[in-house]
């Protein structure tokens, strides 16, 4: 009897534990967050969490798609969005290129909390009716590309340059959305497009009369992928094992990077991107299954090292989760440090060059960024 009264009292006192954690989380009663078109993974995944949410604190989660990168960030820096779920395109916001190169924008301070890495592969899908079976094939293809959205585009090119492919050997086909894009597969307007393996505009187009496959990118063509990194320094080799026409037994040798990455800015309050970062850590099992690729928001998944810092919040929480070391901090440190040369070089440009056309407001920045990067012995981390 003694034992079974220790017992309970033992099972009480963790269960007061677990109630004193829930409640030292205190997330705000609503939140908007950005994420890619509605079906996507970027999107499914927000709305897991977003109901994740709801039902552990009472937070009101408002999933708002946009179509493009700018689309997503304008919310967050303007304050009316708390988080963003992103793409590559939070590497160019942070580096002040190509669209956030205009004047209106510049050098973003974005940070990580959290971001994905699970089965799933990201490259270019292509339709099955054009005899297409390298990267190589698709010179002289329709490759899509969406307007305002550097992220997919420069994908997209690194992924042509595996198989030493430029934008002048295929057919670029514009489009207004990620979307869009894809539906384009589905109606034959264009013979490529990027996405994740698990996207479900992937899914669609794997089903429809076209099929779709993931033609393989090998990590042995150490050429190719040299090319790639060139591009695109954040794509990584992977084997994918999910997605449109991928299974554990078919597996594909694709390429991949986190997506998506629930984003913010490095102003925002450390204890409110910490509370949202804990609440997702510690309430992972009520949303790992809601969502194709949301197994790979698990702490032991995170890059650690990637082209983006993590927020201070976030590291905090990390910390908590015994998944932080000094190398951690040390690589995170010296990207909010290139955050900062960053910042203080476009601060200077922008100043005495605001009288510039829009064209050649860019042209000078990208120099003058370079420049910077080159006297702070950091690289410049794209092929322009």
């Amino acid at each position: 009897m003694l034992h079974r009264l220790v017992g309970l009292a033992s099972m009480a006192v963790l269960c007061t534990a677990g109630a004193v954690q829930a409640q030292d989380i205190k997330l705000p009663s609503s939140m908007a967050v950005t994420a890619y078109d509605t079906g996507t993974a970027g999107f499914n995944i927000a709305v897991a969490v977003g109901k994740m949410m709801k039902d552990k604190y009472g937070t009101d989660v408002r999933v708002l798609p946009a179509g493009n990168d700018v689309a997503r960030m304008a919310p967050l820096r303007a304050g009316r969005a708390t988080m963003s779920w992103m793409g590559s395109g939070v590497y160019f916001a942070q580096e002040g290129v190509f669209e956030f190169g205009a004047k209106e924008w510049g050098p973003q301070p974005a940070q990580v909390t959290l971001s994905t890495i699970d089965c799933n592969g990201a490259s270019l899908g292509v339709a099955k009716d054009i005899n297409v079976k390298e990267i190589k094939d698709l010179r002289g293809k329709r490759v899509g590309f969406v307007v305002g959205s550097p992220a997919l585009n420069q994908n997209s090119l690194a992924i042509m340059a595996y198989g030493g492919l430029t934008k002048a050997d295929v057919k670029p086909i514009e489009f207004a959305s990620y979307g869009a894009m894809w539906k384009g597969m589905v109606n034959n307007d264009v013979d490529a497009a990027f996405g994740t393996t698990i996207t479900g505009p992937a899914k669609e187009a794997e089903t429809s009369p076209r099929g779709l496959i993931w033609p393989p990118m090998p990590a042995e063509d150490k050429a190719a992928w040299e090319r790639v990194k060139r591009i695109a320094p954040f794509f990584n080799p992977h084997v994918a094992t999910c997605g449109a026409g991928i299974t554990p037994q078919t597996p594909i040798k694709l390429s991949t990077y986190p997506y998506p990455i629930a984003t913010v800015y490095g102003s925002q309050s450390e204890d409110q991107i910490y509370a949202i970062t804990k609440a997702m850590i510690v309430n992972f099992d009520a949303y790992k299954d809601n969502a194709p690729g949301a197994l790979g928001l698990a702490v032991k998944a995170q890059s650690m090292k990637w082209v983006v810092p993590f927020h201070p919040g976030a590291v905090r929480a990390l910390k908590e989760a015994n998944h932080w070391t000094a190398e951690d901090q040390m690589h995170n440190d010296g990207l909010i440090k290139r955050q900062g040369i960053l910042k203080a070089a476009w601060d200077g440009y922008a100043k005495a060059s605001a009288s510039k056309s829009e064209s050649e407001f860019l042209s000078g920045w990208m120099t003058a960024r370079a420049d910077a990067l080159v006297k702070a012995n950091m690289p410049n981390g794209f092929e322009e």
